[in-house]
């Protein structure tokens, strides 16, 4: 089951706090203030900081 859209209203960085999105290969959720992606791992977001990946 993919990320759905009800989720991703709901969710947010843990971080910041703020909005996520789908990155385009459908593979991890980007926080554009915090410019990090969160894995999504057999269908779930792996929403922990150490875990992030670094983005631009």
């Amino acid at each position: 089951m993919p990320v759905t859209k009800e989720l991703l209203e709901i969710i947010a960085c843990p971080k910041c706090k703020g909005d996520v999105h789908i990155n385009e290969k459908g593979d991890g959720l980007v926080c554009d203030k915090c410019k990090v992606m969160y894995p999504i791992k057999d269908d779930i977001p792996v929403m922990l900081i150490d875990g992030a990946i670094k983005i631009g």
